[in-house]
């Protein structure tokens, strides 16, 4: 079979072989290089072609399966579905992204570099704050709650040296981050490199401002673009920050539905959206290619804007992160929002946007208003000299290795223990599992309770606004032992027995 793939000049680009595949084989994809109905090679044949492992080439195979570019037969083989001209939305200038009246009243006066001329002169938290998690870990109890990342393997001594070395340097030179509403610069250059290297999201960091967490970014990404009455599309069930941030602007939440698939696309009659695309809160649905186009497609036809929260793309259990709604911009109509706290210190409030062109000045003198001295500045410089020196990212190939046992250890017990009580989702990536109750709401009311009896507690899903009737849980696995997973489904399976 006649195949060539630049393979090697990817690898110069791409710190490991299978990023380098995933992005070689996408791009001939995309490119028209391979084109819909292509065979690829078997996986043991590829491998061969390019001494790498059969392994790895299995994974990215099964990557851009779920992604929408392949489609594996089974005796068959693996084929090009991606049908250039037909699933990929046609960038074009559409409508103009237009600001609120509030957003356009304090984006006056801004020139071009987010400054205040100068005739005119001179809250946060993330997934989880404000949500009620039930249960605490104590004593003899067993909490799979989320937003408790394990802390025990965290390189205290390193993080705590380098704090050190920033407050000696901030005491040399006080005033040199002071007024920078975007926040510290050699961190945003440390994000933009990681998030080309990791997500393929290929952002300056002149387009990257820093946050106080995810729901900071939300909140005045909403008060800027949403007037009083203007619809907003939120997913549901879909994390109630950004509900709340619509509703403080006075904006009218447009409840979207979701299934295995995530988002289902509709012609909303909106400005806004809020998407979870790599791994849908809480559900941890992924969406599909053919729905991020179609996203895609409605902003430009609306003259919207798409917020996309990629809130714990970082742990995949299998294979590479789901690349970012974000790559597949080409109109600047995606603002897409990172954070530290799934990854780092819980308490540490740094999160991060990558903004549109369009954006980045209003958001900006947003930002200035509510913080004309940034705050956590001895942390972002702490963070950005953690990640010049490598210190990030073995970080997290530890912490995905600690975090993989865990989450298929929980994965394997739960199918196998409690599937008459729960359907479970599909996940293969992130920090909790998400299941649905099959029985009536009273019910599920009686097994929490006898649960909590027990010693065992969870976080209930209908704090995300589930649809009417139904009952739903989000297990978090990271701060527990292996032990403690262990015991906590054993107990949860004999109080059961009553249930099924």
């Amino acid at each position: 079979m006649a195949f060539y793939l630049p393979f090697q000049t990817y690898c110069t680009q791409y710190p490991s072989k299978y990023a380098a595949l995933y992005h070689a084989l996408r791009d001939e994809i995309v490119g028209n290089k391979l084109k819909q109905n292509t065979k690829l090679p078997s996986s043991r044949d590829l491998a061969d072609r390019l001494g790498i492992s059969r392994g790895t080439v299995n994974q990215v195979y099964d990557m851009l399966i779920a992604e929408g570019y392949l489609q594996a037969d089974v005796g068959r083989g693996t084929f090009v579905v991606y049908a250039d001209g037909h699933v990929m939305y046609e960038a074009k200038v559409g409508k103009n992204i237009e600001l609120s009246a509030w957003g356009a009243r304090v984006s006056e006066g801004v020139d071009a570099g987010g400054r205040r001329r100068e005739r005119e002169g001179r809250i946060d938290g993330d997934k989880e704050q404000g949500e009620k998690l039930e249960g605490k870990q104590a004593g003899r109890e067993i909490a799979f709650v989320v937003a408790r990342p394990q802390m025990d393997q965290f390189p205290r001594e390193q993080w705590n040296r380098g704090m050190y070395e920033q407050v000696r340097r901030m005491t040399e030179s006080p005033q040199e981050d002071a007024h920078i509403a975007e926040g510290h610069y050699a961190l945003r250059e440390a994000i933009a490199v990681h998030l080309r290297r990791m997500r393929g999201i290929d952002a300056p960091p002149e387009r990257i401002v820093i946050v106080n967490g995810s729901m900071q970014a939300i909140a005045l990404l909403t008060q800027l673009l949403v007037n009083p009455g203007d619809p907003v599309v939120l997913e549901r069930p879909g994390y109630q920050g950004a509900s709340r941030a619509v509703l403080a602007a006075g904006g009218v939440p447009v409840h979207a539905p979701v299934d295995g698939q995530g988002l289902i696309p509709q012609p909303w009659n909106a400005r806004l959206l809020f998407v979870t695309p790599s791994r849908q809160f809480p559900t941890g649905a992924v969406l599909g290619l053919e729905r991020r186009q179609q996203l895609l497609r409605w902003a430009a036809e609306q003259g919207a804007v798409i917020v996309e929260d990629d809130y714990d793309s970082e742990f995949r259990h299998r294979g590479r992160p789901i690349e970012p709604l974000k790559v597949l911009d080409q109109e600047g109509r995606v603002v897409y929002i990172g954070t530290f706290s799934k990854t780092m210190l819980q308490d540490l409030r740094i999160g991060y946007v990558v903004l549109p062109e369009a954006l980045h000045d209003a958001f900006v003198a947003a930002k200035r208003l509510y913080e004309p001295h940034p705050t956590g500045l001895l942390e972002q410089r702490s963070l950005a000299a953690f990640m010049a020196s490598g210190g990030y990212e073995r970080h997290l190939r530890r912490m995905r290795r600690v975090y993989a046992s865990k989450f298929l250890l929980l994965q394997a017990l739960l199918q196998e223990q409690l599937s008459t009580l729960f359907e479970w989702v599909d996940s293969d990536s992130g920090l909790h599992l998400f299941g649905w109750w099959r029985g009536e709401l009273r019910t599920y009311i009686a097994y929490a309770a006898a649960c909590r009896a027990v010693g065992v507690t969870w976080t209930d899903a209908g704090n995300y606004a589930l649809p009417d009737g139904r009952a739903g849980v989000c297990f978090g696995f990271a701060h527990l032992t292996e032990a403690e997973i262990r015991q906590g489904i054993t107990l949860l399976r004999s109080v059961s027995v009553g249930f099924i």
